[in-house]
């Protein structure tokens, strides 16, 4: 099977918002999944700020949406400098095995390599034993002695509105 990878562009919304559905059902977190088809085309405007960035994987022939890689930098204090992180990569089940994740990570390695970002950072979900594994055969390794901290929106308005000037 052939495929091409392009930077996403704000036309290829639509079908990123199947595909982060589809992913969100893979990790069991549906319930949580609400893209906006408009806000994430505008998100992916080159002139858009904050601008997130993606990659898609597209099917020769069909020209269909099989795959993406969502991405944006972040910023290392103790390196001083931008790496780039990963929020998620994701491929149609009926399409893994065939090189499409492989062929995202390596041109997003090329982009971090380009962009002189020293960090390609991504999390995984602990059970995800297929990913961990295809991580690991990259030579990614896992940051034990971190964990992940949200907060929601709720919170995040709970905090700004406070009164007080410490806790």
């Amino acid at each position: 099977m052939s495929f091409s990878i392009q930077p996403a562009e704000p036309a290829d919304a639509p079908d990123m918002v199947r595909l982060i559905n589809s992913l969100a059902a893979y990790e069991r977190l549906a319930h949580e999944s609400r893209p906006d088809e408009a806000m994430l085309a505008a998100q992916l405007a080159e002139d858009a700020s904050p601008r997130i960035e993606a990659l898609v994987a597209h099917e020769e022939g069909t020209g269909k949406c099989i795959g993406f890689a969502l991405y944006f930098h972040n910023y290392s204090t103790f390196l001083t400098n931008f790496g780039l992180y990963l929020e998620d990569l994701f491929v149609e089940p009926a399409y893994r095995g065939q090189g499409i994740g492989f062929a995202l990570f390596k041109r997003l390695a090329s982009i971090a390599r380009d962009r002189g970002c020293q960090r390609l950072e991504w999390s995984v979900l602990d059970w995800n034993e297929p990913a961990i594994t295809f991580y690991e055969k990259l030579g990614a390794t896992s940051m034990t002695g971190w964990d992940t901290m949200r907060l929601t929106s709720d919170a995040i308005e709970q905090i700004a509105d406070d009164p007080r000037e410490d806790r």
